[in-house]
């Protein structure tokens, strides 16, 4: 059985939750999760590549356990959040790894990758757009979001938060919600548990 490593670490005063499997004297694959989600969405992928792979997969500031930050005194861009996960690999000691990236991790992966390609050895894109071409006409609202950060279209974007919508994300295209959701709170109170001892 994987043994998974459930751990937070001070990120110049940035309080960043991982998760952490495997050898690490194996190759070390960096999991960056989406939107609206936590590392809590490799919970299956994990297991599967721990004998192969030492596996790191951080909560991005303000998401998951992550520290929250206040509005005024962290700017919640791409940019900055590369910048908190770059200082986070360095912290944790990561000289060389593999990205995997999906949808939010993709903008922080790249980032993180062009400002040190010598540390980055393989990039795997889930869904990870690099161009604004590539978005759906579901990200609209965040575009005019991006263009004009007025309060009015920062409100609009309260929608994609709401219980509603982020169980949507989850169990849209399910056969059966009511079983992934039971799993979802048992991981849940694991993280809970493992992460106040």
């Amino acid at each position: 059985m994987t043994s998974i490593r459930y751990r937070t670490v001070d990120v110049d005063g940035h309080a960043i939750f991982y998760r952490e499997a495997g050898d690490l004297t194996k190759p070390t694959l960096l999991l960056l999760h989406g939107f609206p989600s936590s590392s809590h969405m490799f919970r299956d992928l994990i297991p599967l590549l721990a004998d192969r792979f030492h596996l790191v997969a951080p909560d991005l500031p303000g998401f998951g356990l992550s520290e929250i930050k206040p509005r005024n005194t962290f700017t919640y861009s791409f940019d900055a959040l590369a910048r908190v996960i770059g200082r986070f690999t360095e912290v944790i000691g990561l000289d060389h790894y593999a990205l995997y990236i999906f949808d939010y991790g993709a903008p922080t992966g790249f980032r993180l990758a062009m400002a040190n390609p010598e540390r980055v050895t393989a990039i795997v894109s889930q869904n990870g757009n690099a161009y604004e071409e590539g978005l759906s006409t579901g990200w609209n609202p965040i575009q005019r979001y991006w263009r004009e950060p007025s309060d009015a279209n920062r409100q609009a974007l309260r929608e994609l938060l709401t219980p509603a919508s982020i169980r949507w994300q989850y169990e849209h295209g399910v056969a059966d919600p009511g079983r992934r959701f039971a799993r979802w709170q048992r991981a849940r109170r694991l993280v809970h548990r493992s992460a106040r001892s």
